[in-house]
């Protein structure tokens, strides 16, 4: 066997039970990754076992957690594994999800675990310019988008974010989360100072789900775009994942490239 042929791509993601999304965000980076590398055979996994059984349950589609995934990959003969998570942070999800494939360590002779999305200066120079790229917002607008947001420290990138939009002079550009300490709540005060004529609403996150559809453009009370418009604010929401827009794949591109990189250091 060659270094390819004892190789495999894990693509590991929280999953989404929104068909819709899941085609053109979750499938689209798998898609790209396997024309990327197409030596190398390509495997999914999803960490949510919510999403799975309702899945399974709704569509008769049964998708892998870690742990079948790193079987099915041992089962077929590899001995290397090149995992990519579509996490957007290094929080909770990917730290639970690098110790389930670690669990497989002496299954193999190398496991490599690639970047979320946004790890190093260059990945967030990079979205922050492929957001706003692909929203251009206008003067007499303000842009907010919605992070997920998490108790993990990883939190801090969602107010570093909002402020190297700023640095790249997009300052009608916002970033909140629909959990944790940035919510809509916290940045009305603000948006009352911008006084713009205009909010538009996207998610900041891979895929355009449940948090993108309910909590950011639902009618409930507590969504957000109840919240503003009960403001006074005229509001537009776009329900378009992360894992959508091009540049963002991109970057998953280069991160599974560092890490079979990574790996032929090692076997040399």
């Amino acid at each position: 066997m060659g270094a390819s042929e004892k190789t495999a791509i894990l693509v590991v993601s929280f999953g989404t039970s929104y068909e819709e999304t899941r085609k053109k965000t979750i499938e689209q980076i798998e898609k790209d990754l396997h024309n990327a590398y197409p030596e190398y055979p390509l495997y999914r996994a999803w960490t949510s076992p919510r999403i799975r059984a309702k899945l399974l349950k709704r569509d008769g589609i049964h998708i892998m957690d870690i742990d079948e995934a790193m079987l099915q990959i041992r089962e077929d003969g590899f001995r290397n594994v090149v995992v990519q998570p579509t996490y957007v942070i290094t929080g909770f999800e990917s730290d639970a999800m690098k110790q389930k494939v670690m669990a497989f360590e002496k299954d193999f002779e190398s496991i490599i675990i690639c970047d979320s999305l946004m790890v190093t200066s260059q990945d967030k120079k990079e979205v922050c310019q492929a957001m706003a790229r692909e929203y251009h917002p206008g003067s007499d607008e303000v842009l907010l988008f919605m992070g997920h947001g998490t108790e993990h420290v990883a939190n801090e990138l969602y107010p570093e974010m909002d402020q190297l939009f700023k640095h790249f002079g997009y300052s009608n550009i916002h970033m909140g989360t629909v959990e944790g300490d940035f919510s809509i709540e916290s940045f009305l005060d603000e948006l009352e100072e911008l006084h713009p004529d205009h909010v538009h609403l996207a998610p900041f996150m891979i895929v355009a789900g449940d948090h993108a559809t309910n909590d950011m453009s639902g009618e409930d009370d507590d969504s957000w775009k109840s919240i503003l418009e009960k403001e006074g604010y005229s509001v537009t929401c776009t329900l378009k994942g992360l894992g959508e827009i091009q540049a963002v794949r991109d970057i998953f591109i280069r991160h599974t490239k560092a890490g079979l990189n990574k790996l032929s250091e090692i076997q040399a």
